[in-house]
């Protein structure tokens, strides 16, 4: 188990995402390839928009079919996204296996949990997955125990 280049950016406040991009864009100005892959969030399109200017330094996925956060959705519509959710997952996971950037950001990545959208074996299995090269970035409202054990550094942003 690796703990260097594992980095959670968690709190209750806005600004989780935007320190993770801030990384991002350090790190392709350093020539770093960035993936981002952004969980519960819906699919904003201006953002992915703008986001996608970024390219090829920086990449942002999104598996997210509905425009509206995973907890604004009906039961119904929750149990679909859940599905493109674990596709977002597989695909992190194969982003580490082959190696595809130095950087991977899984923003969102937290809610997973609260969720019960991923297990501890299935965050081992991501893990296991990462090479001793590859920086990840979790973000999200809530620190859990089962990352921490990962985790190098943690920046728990609050408001002042």
């Amino acid at each position: 188990m690796c703990k260097e280049k594992v980095t959670v950016y968690c709190g209750d406040i806005t600004c989780k995402t935007t320190a993770a991009l801030g990384y991002a864009i350090q790190s392709a100005s350093q020539g770093e390839n960035v993936i981002i892959i952004q969980f519960l969030k819906g699919k904003k399109e201006e953002e992915m928009e703008f986001l996608r200017r970024l390219e090829p330094e920086v990449r942002f996925f999104s598996f997210a079919r509905s425009e509206k956060n995973f907890s604004e959705l009906p039961e119904e519509e929750q149990q679909e996204e859940k599905m493109n959710i674990r596709n977002g997952f597989n695909f992190a996971r194969k982003v580490l296996v082959t190696g595809e950037c130095s950087l991977l950001i899984l923003d969102g990545f937290l809610g997973l949990f609260d969720n019960q959208m991923v297990s501890k074996e299935d965050l081992e299995s991501l893990m296991k997955a990462k090479s001793e090269d590859t920086q990840i970035v979790f973000t999200g409202k809530v620190m859990n125990d089962m990352v921490g054990k990962y985790v190098e550094k943690i920046y728990d942003i609050k408001e002042m």
